[in-house]
């Protein structure tokens, strides 16, 4: 059952980074690349909603207003991250703001580009929250990977440290031993869409 799933069960909230360019896919934006018929960002909303994620904010940035308008992100929170060009670390950034004042106790980052990983292994990761300062990621062979589950007590320094493609690394590397990871290669795929051969993961 779902971290979300009654109603005294903490508030966490899905962070979806979506705001990537696709440089090394000729420009195409990742949150838009086709996948089952729909755009890619849909789907990467969908997993977490089922996975027990609320609220759900989206972090957009290239071609923003194209997205907004083909992908239905009816419910969710969009942000638009005008400095998306500089890497992750700055979405990062302006999602963890975006949850100011919504009582979420944690936020489970996840990135747009990774359909292998469903909503089992997000609910999986979601359980393994135990209180603001919890620090959880999934692991694939004992590899660290997304998503992440940053506890707000957290976010502050997250924010602080998150640079250039670094995201969340910093911390991360600094609270190592804080760090659970809750194995998913079981019931999950860590593949990311990068480049034109990833395409046909999404076939």
């Amino acid at each position: 059952m779902s971290a979300n799933a009654h109603s005294d069960a903490p508030l966490i909230a899905g962070l979806l980074l979506a705001a990537g360019g696709g440089r090394r896919l000729g420009g195409r934006p990742k949150a838009l690349l086709p996948y089952r018929g729909r755009p890619l960002v849909e789907n990467a909303v969908r997993v977490l909603r089922e996975a027990g994620c609320g609220p759900v904010h989206v972090v957009l940035g290239a071609s923003a207003a194209e997205v907004r308008e083909r992908a239905d992100l009816s419910g969710c929170v969009v942000v638009d991250n005008p400095d998306w060009a500089q890497g992750m670390g700055s979405s990062l950034r302006a999602g963890l703001t975006s949850l100011a004042g919504t009582g979420a106790r944690a936020a489970l980052v996840s990135l747009v580009d990774q359909p292998g990983i469903g909503p089992a292994a997000v609910a999986r990761v979601l359980r393994a929250y135990r209180s603001p300062t919890s620090l959880v990621a999934a692991a694939y062979d004992g590899e660290r990977g997304h998503p992440v589950l940053f506890g707000a007590d957290r976010w502050a320094d997250i924010a602080a440290t998150a640079t250039g493609d670094k995201g969340a690394r910093v911390h991360l590397a600094r609270h190592a031993g804080e760090l659970m990871l809750v194995e998913c290669a079981d019931i999950a795929e860590a593949f990311d869409i990068d480049t034109p051969p990833d395409l046909a993961r999404l076939l």
